[in-house]
């Protein structure tokens, strides 16, 4: 019976080849393959159901139902059976429709008379791209061989549609890769950028999804898999015992290349009718369709492994390296699933902006980005799947919001609000040099965040008065070993050259949570962000901090340091780092390096705990820090990665603004001079309040300067704290409506 199928499906994948390679075209080609699919199978009906948009599935063909209702009738995802299939992404075979669960009558279509039903996901690589069905009057349950088949031809449609088949004078579809999208992503780094797309990692398209010569087909599959298998190999001895999360990776792919499963899986679809290419792909597409479904890490992990690893046998099969020949535009706008910095900063500042599927506002990719000032946008859904090299892109950095192959009204509008920028920051220019000081008298003093060479260049330009935070950790993200401390010396060193005098306050290695370095083992913990990170990995490895301190400490070669530790949540923490500063001065001086002229020890104040420590903590240190993206996070109990929970919490609620003002107090208290470093920092109606309430530095992006001076010489801070005293004593949750409407009605 299975080899019967197995002829049958070839004979139709077969007739559908030809049916592609005919005159015919638009409409009348997928008239002709429902047609031929219905004949095949030995069924009265076969439909094909395609999407017009993201939550719309249209009936585009049918053998078998009212030739009157292609392209009228229409389903919302969900809806109907067709529905289900589309948003599950699985079969639903049923012998009697009518009675299923979640049908829906279609009087226009004429299918009451038919009961057994049959749909199968059209899909490409995890994208949903329609459904195919069919349907007999018979009452019968679809046996799995006949589900396994119209799964092959259904892949072979999806193949179909991505090499515009069905496009034509009398068009079927509107030919992909070629209309207008929008995509609402996150922002992961303001501004705003034209440009044409440029692809981190080109698609491999599959251009003979057909093949007549199984047996071939093979021979070509077995002879890819034995040299990815070959690949790995090498990989796997020239990572050696060096590098042992590198190797866990490197041998499940070995596992996966040499599973027999997944060849025996291969080898039936090329059985089939398909060709190695195609059959790599169907694979493929089902672990991706799988991987949207799971939501245990490690089986996600297990799954993007295998992903890779068919990525890799596709490039081998079809010789499409990641190297197209195409040629970087002029503008480029990457796009990618995802990129790790180092990929990152060998682009640089070539490009204009970059769009990403995965990733998030802390990844290492958006800590780069916000140094080199590139516009990004993040978790943009289907990006790489819709957009080709060339294609002409718009990033809306300030709203998260990408529009690939824009109308010329979007155009328009989108170039208006790139000049609207420029304006302002040509406004911007003119105030570069004069002090952020309000129309009360108060002066602030603004300072920018670095953490690459590549920053420093901004320190001039943006009117900052130094460096209130540089984040050491990059250098050690972006490498696959740990730096030596003579390059963190030249490094350092570098900075405060570059830095010309002016305050640069280094914060020491921030590990752990989401930055993980490639070298170190990772931790299994369930919640990284309250794990084993920062300050408390460098208190549990000193010699890792007295490295870094010693590089320091060399590197300032007789000029003032100021160090700050991270995550600091108790008292005792930070004694214990600075007794190890202590040590580390005494023991330089001992090996005749020249100390230097001052040293201030700070700490980052990011976790609640911390603004309850002692009197003695606030008397002792030389400084404090804010870190409000982290502190924000711990006091609302709520990831700052996670898009569900985190834009339900203002900055300027009056718990939160209240806690920071019991901050300020204790400060001023003892003398103990205190900032504020983060993304609310950079915000002008954020810096605002926190001016308002008592803050008199701030660090932020180099960009945010501007506008956050711009608005505070604009400011008289008493009615500012009183519209904030005003809204408190009303019992409103958050001042920033009443401050917007002060803002308002001032016209600011």
């Amino acid at each position: 019976m299975a080899d019967r199928l197995e002829t049958e499906s070839r004979k139709l994948l077969g007739r559908l080849r030809d049916a592609m390679a005919g005159d015919l075209e638009g409409q009348a080609r997928l008239d002709r393959i429902t047609h031929l699919i219905a004949d095949s199978m030995g069924c009265e009906v076969c439909s094909i159901y395609l999407f017009r948009d993201e939550d719309t599935l249209e009936l585009c063909a049918t053998e078998g139902l009212n030739p009157d209702a292609v392209h009228k009738t229409r389903m919302k995802l969900g809806e109907g059976l067709v529905g289900m299939v589309a948003r599950n992404r699985q079969v639903v075979n049923t012998p009697d429709a009518p009675q299923a669960k979640g049908f829906r009558y279609m009087p226009e279509t004429g299918e009451e008379i038919y009961s057994s039903f049959l749909g199968v996901p059209v899909q490409r690589l995890g994208e949903a791209l329609g459904v195919l069905v069919v349907q007999s009057r018979t009452a019968r349950e679809f046996s799995a061989d006949e589900v396994y088949a119209l799964e092959v031809v259904a892949m072979v449609l999806a193949e179909m549609t991505e090499l515009g088949a069905f496009i034509g004078d009398n068009a079927a579809m509107s030919a992909r890769h070629s209309q207008p999208v929008l995509f609402r992503g996150t922002v992961g780094q303001e501004g705003a950028a034209e440009g044409h797309v440029w692809l981190h990692e080109p698609r491999v398209v599959v251009t003979n999804p057909i093949a007549d010569d199984p047996e071939r087909e093979r021979v070509r599959l077995r002879e890819a898999v034995e040299q990815l298998r070959v690949g790995v190999d090498k990989m796997l001895e020239i990572a050696g015992g060096q590098d042992k999360d590198q190797q866990q990776v490197l041998e499940a792919y070995r596992m996966f290349a040499n599973s027999k499963g997944w060849m025996r899986r291969m080898e039936e679809d090329i059985s089939n009718g398909l060709s190695a290419e195609a059959a790599v792909e169907k694979e493929q597409s089902v672990a991706r369709a799988r991987m949207g479904q799971v939501t245990d890490q490690y089986l996600r992990e297990r799954l993007s492994d295998l992903d890779d690893l068919s990525n890799r046998l596709l490039r081998i099969l079809t010789g499409q390296g990641a190297d197209t020949g195409a040629e970087m535009p002029a503008d480029p706008i990457l796009i990618a699933r995802n990129i790790g910095p180092a990929e990152l900063l060998e682009y640089g500042r070539s490009l204009k902006g970059i769009v990403l599927e995965e990733g998030s506002v802390g990844s290492h990719a958006a800590i780069v980005a916000r140094a080199l000032a590139i516009p990004l946008v993040v978790h943009a859904e289907r990006v790489t799947t819709e957009a080709l090299n060339g294609d002409h892109i718009m990033v809306d950095g300030e709203q998260g919001v990408v529009h690939l192959r824009p109308d010329d009204n979007v155009v328009t509008a989108f170039r208006d609000k790139i000049a609207m920028l420029a304006a302002a920051q040509e406004r911007y220019a003119s105030i570069r040099d004069l002090p952020a000081e309000t129309q009360d008298g108060a002066v602030l003093s603004l300072q920018m965040n670095a953490g690459l060479m590549a920053d420093l260049p901004s320190l001039p330009s943006s009117g900052a008065e130094g460096v209130g935070l540089f984040r050491t950790e990059l250098q050690f993200l972006v490498r696959n070993q740990m730096p030596r401390r003579s390059e963190l010396v030249a490094l350092y060193a570098r900075v405060l050259d570059a830095a010309g005098g002016k305050p640069v306050v280094f914060r020491t290695l921030d590990i752990g949570s989401d930055k993980v370095l490639p070298y170190m083992k990772p931790n299994d913990e369930p919640n990284p962000a309250l794990g084993w990170r920062a300050i408390r990995v460098g208190l549990d490895k000193p010699g890792i901090m007295r490295m870094q301190l010693q590089a320091l400490i060399r590197a300032a070669n007789g000029r003032p340091l100021t160090v700050m530790f991270p995550f600091v949540a108790q008292f005792e923490e930070y004694r214990s780092a600075r007794r190890l500063m202590d040590k580390t001065l005494a023991a330089e001086e001992r090996l005749g390096h020249v100390l230097p002229e001052s040293v201030k020890v700070g700490a980052m104040l990011e976790t609640p705990s911390l603004a309850f420590a002692p009197l003695k903590f606030f008397e002792e240190v030389d400084f404090l820090s804010i870190g409000g993206n982290d502190l924000k996070q711990f006091f609302f109990a709520a990831d700052r990665e996670n898009e569900r929970v985190r834009r339900r919490y203002d900055t300027l609620n009056v718990s939160f603004l209240s806690f920071i003002e019991g901050i300020v107090e204790r400060c001023n208290a003892t003398g103990t001079p205190l900032s504020f470093c983060g993304e609310d920092a950079g915000r002008p109606v954020e810096a605002m309040c926190f001016a308002a309430i008592g803050l008199r530095s701030l660090s932020m992006r180099p960009a945010s300067i501007g506008p956050v001076k711009s608005l505070l010489r604009r400011t008289n801070l008493p009615e500012v704290r009183k519209v904030i005293a005003d809204a408190r004593h009303r019992g409103e949750m958050s001042v920033r409506p009443a401050v917007m409407e002060w803002l308002r009605t001032r016209g600011a």
